[in-house]
């Protein structure tokens, strides 16, 4: 079975989302769901836990290295 990490309700703060994603690619997770929203501060549920897009966009790099480095692919 796949295993799925939801880094922003498992930490529910937005500077922990982005490490603990890392580490879950790193140990071998399957696939990440993460909160993003245009203006996280604004947001009406999850708002501290959301990353911007462009935080987003970052992360998105550093996994899609992580997982190369497993022979896998992130869409």
């Amino acid at each position: 079975m796949p295993v799925l990490v939801d880094p922003s309700h498992a930490t529910g703060r937005r500077s922990l989302v982005a490490p603990v994603a890392r580490a879950a690619i790193a140990a071998g997770a399957d696939g990440l769901m993460i909160e993003v929203h245009q203006e996280p501060d604004k947001a009406l549920s999850d708002g501290p836990q959301s990353l911007t897009p462009a935080g987003f966009a970052a992360l998105k790099r550093d996994i899609d290295m992580l997982a190369s480095f497993q022979g896998k692919q992130c869409v």
